[in-house]
């Protein structure tokens, strides 16, 4: 199978830079619209897809992201690997504003997103113990490592429902339940790129301290702001990288990401929902 790279750009990352023949295409979903038309082009022979999860010009909130015709969509352009980008908050003093966690588990903290493909008259449970793909990880890490961008591999990334930041005693608890970072995106999205047997990792880019720090009591959005400027261009060189770099054959999952409908449909055939399955007819379209 012929290799695709995705990327979703949070906050401040709009486009890709250097992308060759970069062309923006509509890509309608059984599930409404995505938050953008997708920018596909390659990069050293690469193909890329990206999407602006909030839109270009940052015109949609966290909770109004239409995560599940965004994750459709990429999977009707044939993305096969998906690398998130996305701001965050820190919860740890050594994970400093420019610092990149490459995460490797969620705690997912949302309540008004719809979180699945499946539902009734098809109903699926997918295993989310490992919700990053192994190797697309040691591929970001070597890329970071690479362009010296600081770094850190592995991380407990909350993902709260916004659009607010957290008040104190939120910031407080959540260091207490040992998370790295927090921010509003990266749930149900890493749900829905297991669902549709899409390899995905996260980078989140930490931008400020939340507001448990002594020294920095409060969310700063102009300091947030100028964070983000920097690290964008940390991003863009992050992803140049990791496609110069990237295997034109998609590689099978140590965890199974990608055949991961083998084993989690549970609906009977003869008792699926008709019209239900016509919607999945590209998230499950390998095993339905």
């Amino acid at each position: 199978m012929t290799k695709i790279l995705g990327v979703i750009g949070g906050s401040g990352i709009y486009e890709i830079d250097g992308m060759e023949n970069p062309e923006w295409i509509s890509v309608e979903s059984t599930y409404g619209e995505p938050s953008d038309d997708l920018l596909i082009g390659e990069v050293d022979g690469l193909k890329i897809v990206f999407l602006p999860r909030h839109g270009r010009g940052h015109k949609i909130p966290p909770s109004k992201i239409n995560y599940r015709a965004n994750i459709d969509a990429l999977k009707r352009a044939g993305v096969t690997d998906l690398v998130s980008v996305s701001a965050c908050g820190s919860f740890q003093e050594e994970l400093s504003p420019g610092t990149f966690v490459l995460v490797d588990q969620f705690i997912d903290r949302t309540f008004a997103r719809e979180k699945s493909f499946f539902g009734k008259g098809c109903v699926a449970h997918v295993p989310m113990a490992d919700p990053v793909s192994p190797l697309l990880v040691d591929r970001l890490e070597k890329a970071a490592q690479a362009q010296d961008i600081p770094h850190q591999r592995g991380g407990t990334y909350l993902c709260m429902e916004g659009p607010q930041f957290s008040t104190r005693a939120e910031s407080f608890m959540y260091r207490q339940w040992g998370c790295d970072v927090i921010g509003m995106t990266n749930m149900p999205e890493a749900k829905l790129a297991r669902e549709a047997e899409i390899c995905y990792a996260s980078v989140a880019m930490v931008t400020d301290y939340d507001c448990w720090h002594e020294d920095h009591r409060d969310v700063d959005i102009e300091q947030i702001i100028k964070t983000l400027h920097n690290n964008s261009a940390s991003a863009q060189r992050l992803v140049a990288h990791l496609a110069s770099d990237f295997p034109k054959e998609h590689e099978a999952c140590p965890f199974g990401s990608d055949k991961v409908l083998d084993v989690s449909i549970i609906t009977a055939p003869e008792a699926r929902d008709p019209e239900l399955m016509k919607k999945l007819d590209a998230v499950a379209g390998r095993i339905l």
